[in-house]
């Protein structure tokens, strides 16, 4: 597994689960937001992470898609 998409509501968290996950987000964003890609902070409007998943689908990469979260408080 490379990348996760976790979908909640009407977004869509994405974290690197492998090195060539986080290299590859790396060079997808600029460097601005690396830090918050290392932290697991990025989430993305469930259009944005289509595209990101398919170009990363058209890239080799594994992805794991997670259907829909629920946080409790």
């Amino acid at each position: 597994m490379d990348i996760w998409f976790i979908n909640c509501n009407d977004r869509v968290h994405v974290r690197a689960a492998s090195i060539h996950g986080m290299l590859w987000l790396q060079t997808h964003f600029e460097s601005s937001h690396w830090e918050a890609i290392s932290s697991e902070q990025v989430i993305l409007s469930k259009c944005n992470a289509t595209m990101l998943a398919n170009d990363a689908r058209e890239d080799g990469l594994i992805l794991n898609a997670v259907p829909e979260i629920a946080y409790s408080l």
